[in-house]
């Protein structure tokens, strides 16, 4: 699936940020390993597989993520349903030498910025999760959300009609990062410190096989676990981003910037993924722990 927010940014403003590229993804398992890579090296260095991802991130197939599995010392690439043989050919010979560092998954359905109207948080023209209420050292309030969502941004409201004010977007990061922060303006509204009925105290980074929950406002509470660490992902038109955390989790259109969190710990926001919550799919989030230092607040 791949849903596009209808804003003025969305578009070619977005494009001029595309990333200057040329190479990408690794052959399907499916295709022969060319003659040339026949006696690649089964062990590679944190240089060689720096090197593959730097190809993956040149070539610039929209529809493609990708994070080193320290247990395989495979540089692992996912690539959705949007995505080519011809166009996983192409990465496979650009990497070159290092081809043979690169594992291919395929995934059901189109990564896409999981952004719908509907009911949740709403910006002038589309709706996003709300992820985690913190707040700075002198008191003041406010909400970290997904950084497309906050992107080209102005005031949020809580309401489809778009008549209770919440506050205006302060700080914004997207693509490179997927984070931004709202300041609470509306003094009547309730700010807990919870996701639902769970009380968040802390927060903190994510490990592979961690157990996770994620809440949006589509498709509610699901759960699953980390698979992958710092992972990158090109959502296309320019969207790249860097450093997310790959899951397991489901999650829809309108779940964006939603919380994902394990126990009372905050540990992500909502970015993106493939699939649905009916079949499953692969679901991106970026680690909430960067947003808090970059803003200087907390969880409480």
């Amino acid at each position: 699936m791949r849903i596009k927010r209808t804003t003025p940014r969305s578009g070619i403003a977005r494009r001029t940020r595309l990333l200057a590229v040329s190479t990408g993804l690794a052959a399907a398992a499916t295709l022969a390993v060319p003659a040339a890579n026949a006696d690649s090296p089964r062990t590679y260095s944190a240089a060689q597989l720096s090197a593959a991802g730097s190809a993956v991130l040149e070539a610039d197939v929209p529809g493609t993520a990708w994070h080193v599995d320290p247990a395989t010392n495979k540089l692992v690439v996912t690539a959705d349903s949007t995505v080519s043989q011809a166009e996983i050919a192409t990465i496979k010979r650009q990497a070159g030498a290092n081809a043979g560092a690169l594992k291919i998954e395929r995934t059901p359905g189109k990564f896409t910025k999981l952004i719908s109207g509907g009911d949740a948080i709403y910006a002038s023209s589309w709706r996003c999760s709300l992820g985690f209420n913190v707040r700075d050292s002198a008191g003041t309030t406010y909400f970290l959300t997904a950084g497309h969502c906050t992107d080209g941004a102005g005031t949020w409201y809580a309401n489809s009609g778009r008549t209770t004010v919440l506050g205006p977007t302060t700080g914004s990061s997207f693509p490179g990062n997927d984070y931004g922060i709202v300041r609470y303006s509306n003094t009547s509204i309730a700010k807990p410190g919870t996701v639902g009925n769970v009380d968040i105290t802390s927060a903190a980074n994510a490990t592979v096989g961690m157990s996770v929950t994620r809440r949006g406002s589509t498709t509610g509470t699901h759960s699953g676990s980390v698979t992958g660490l710092n992972a990158t992902v090109n959502y296309g038109g320019g969207d790249v981003v860097y450093g997310m955390i790959r899951t397991n989790v489901c999650a829809e259109p309108g779940d964006s910037g939603g919380p994902l969190y394990s126990g009372s710990r905050a540990i992500g926001l909502t970015s993106g993924g493939s699939g649905n919550c009916r079949t499953g799919g692969t679901t991106f989030f970026q680690p909430v722990t960067e947003a808090l230092n970059a803003y200087r607040v907390s969880v409480y």
